[in-house]
């Protein structure tokens, strides 16, 4: 590997000239110009939808944009993601919404059409060989065409949307970015971006994190009506739209999205649950090494013991290549070429967006990173998690595009899975007992996070929608409904919460994915279980993985599950068998630090 590696994504190579690109324009005119003859093919009242060969044509044109659009979206994020000041942008953005709403009115009018096909003729049309490896997709969109409004209802839906709902989104974005923290840190006064300042909450000085989270409370405090009004309105937008189409429960389209039943949901929380009393005990342990009655919410990720080295990006690379590459040669290898050939934004630098993401480039066959590398372990967590999220994509880019739309909870599987590897390894190869001990506690923080701060955001995003069907919720019962939903997800375990989670937290605000929040423990558990049966068969298991992956996009999570695992996750004992895997690494906490 390369003693230097770049810390700055390279974008040229997708399009060149970044915000101003006139490539990345030609590409959105052209993209412009086939959904609008995509349109106007489905605008026909007669389409031949039932004769293959016009089916087929249709369904590699509607991939084809599918695809394309997706690369259109993911150049933006990156521009929006490395500079939040970036104003072309941010106009960037408001065009791909647009020719994105037009793909979607064209896909309903498509839909509309694939709805009159008569069931004998349905069936024959997925049985041919051009169409069967989608067939699975077709009939879950076919499916979901009949639970929804009129087509030209739902075409002006998703118009109004674009400077509507998603505009609520930019909102919290351009809030986001303006945004700076003023921190003292080793006696210096800085201007931080979020991103930087929530970098600091895992500072090993308590006194540097207390200040730091004053100084993040104020400032969310001081942003909080604007950040009100973005989430009730996005929440109004879902509410209203739901209420048209006759679904009853807010969850059903997170639920469709994820491909899962609610029961398998249920059964996840309660498993949950039933071991709650050994994360509280690990708080309680944790309180006394820091030499406090309760943590804080501050506290929480804080490290433990003198183990905090830091490690250069160059060593936290080195470091996540040896791991994966124990586990797959496959995976390792995928990582080093993102590594080396500029597939990772890290640079710590103000103007950047705050937290971690991936986005795929699937016609090129490439990925991006994004995150803010500050030398910490929860670092070199944050990208091995991002880079599983990348080779989840490397391993499908062979598939027809319709299949590659994963859901977000199995989607959480793969860069769980690669950040376990990590962590399970590092803890194995401690050098001493008091380096095993941090290193678990680094794992550990991850099931707090995943079991409580998770169910948290989901107590939290329930509640509020139930209070926002009878009008607005002010910051202060808002402030009111986090603090309620933190204590029961905590157990009342901490002595101080944040009651402004809901305005920090930038998951709330995204429009593409309501309740963006127990996929996060979905995946989790599911990839403990996976990482499992990997420990238990050894290298052999690498192409198994890259198989279970590889479906992600083409079936339920149930049938997933079953297919790939012979488990029944409907069931709570699938459910427990994975928190007590978990669990383990608390056990074990406690028992090094009596």
């Amino acid at each position: 590997m390369k003693t230097q590696l770049p810390q700055r994504w390279n974008l040229e190579v997708l399009f060149s000239g970044g915000s101003e690109s006139e490539s990345f324009r030609a590409f959105l005119s052209m993209l412009e110009g086939d959904i609008a003859a995509l349109q106007a093919q489905v605008s026909v009242d007669r389409v031949r939808m039932d004769d293959k060969d016009a089916f087929v044509s249709m369904l590699a044109q509607v991939q084809s944009i599918a695809v394309r659009l997706k690369e259109a979206g993911a150049f933006v994020s990156c521009l929006t993601a490395q500079d939040v000041k970036d104003e072309q942008a941010t106009l960037l953005g408001g065009r791909v919404k647009t020719v994105a709403a037009s793909f979607a009115a064209a896909l309903a009018k498509w839909e509309e059409h694939l709805l009159a096909i008569d069931e004998p003729v349905w069936n024959k049309l997925l049985a041919a060989p051009e169409v069967k490896p989608v067939a699975f997709n077709l009939n879950e969109r076919r499916r979901r065409a009949k639970e929804k409004l009129p087509p030209e209802q739902e075409v002006l839906a998703n118009d109004l949307a674009v400077d509507g709902y998603h505009a609520w989104q930019d909102l919290y974005n351009t809030v986001v970015g303006r945004m700076t923290i003023e921190v003292e840190v080793d006696g210096e006064t800085k201007r931080l971006s979020v991103g930087q300042a929530a970098n600091l909450m895992h500072h090993p000085d308590r006194s540097v994190r207390a200040r730091v989270f004053a100084k993040w409370q104020e400032a969310w405090a001081q942003e909080a009506e604007l950040c009100a009004q973005a989430l009730n309105h996005l929440g109004g937008f879902r509410l209203a739209l739901y209420r048209h189409r006759g679904w009853d429960s807010v969850l059903r389209e997170p639920l469709d999205i994820g491909r899962m039943q609610e029961k398998t949901l249920d059964a996840m929380w309660q498993a949950i649950d039933n071991r709650k009393d050994r994360l509280v005990a690990y708080l309680e342990r944790k309180a006394k090494l820091l030499g406090v009655d309760k943590l804080s919410w501050y506290d929480v990720s804080a490290p433990v013991g003198r183990q905090h080295k830091k490690m250069s990006y160059e060593e936290g690379a080195a470091f996540i290549l040896e791991q994966f590459g124990r586990f797959s040669p496959k995976l390792a290898a995928f990582a080093q070429n993102a590594f080396e050939n500029g597939w990772i934004e890290a640079e710590d630098r103000p103007g950047k967006r705050p937290g971690g993401f991936c986005t795929s480039f699937p016609a090129r066959g490439e990925s991006r990173v994004f995150m803010t590398y500050a030398g910490s372990l929860q670092n070199v967590s944050t990208l091995a998690h991002e880079l599983g999220h990348a080779y989840h994509q490397h391993v499908m880019n062979d598939l027809p595009p319709l299949t590659q739309n994963y859901a977000m909870n199995v989607a959480e599987t793969a860069s769980t899975f690669a950040e376990m590897i990590v962590a399970d390894a590092a803890v194995k190869n401690a050098a001493s007992a008091e380096e095993r001990v941090a290193l678990l506690e680094d794992k550990v923080q991850q099931t707090v996070s995943f079991f409580m701060n998770i169910q948290a955001r989901f107590l939290f995003e329930k509640r509020f929608y139930e209070k926002r069907k009878y009008g607005l919720v002010s910051v202060e019962e808002l402030n009111r409904l986090m603090l309620e939903a933190q204590r029961k997800a905590y157990r009342d375990a901490l002595a101080e919460y944040e009651p402004l989670f809901w305005a920090s937290k930038l998951h709330f605000y995204i429009t593409t994915y309501p309740f963006y929040n127990f996929p996060y423990t979905f995946g989790y558990l599911f990839s403990l279980s996976v990482y499992a049966r990997a420990l238990q068969e050894g290298p052999a298991f690498a192409d198994k993985y890259d198989a279970l992956l590889r479906d992600t996009g083409r079936m339920t999570v149930e049938e997933l599950a079953m297919r790939h695992l012979g488990e029944d996750i409907t069931d709570i004992r699938f459910w427990q068998k994975a928190v007590d895997l978990a669990v383990a690494d608390i056990d074990e906490f406690l028992s090094l630090t009596k």
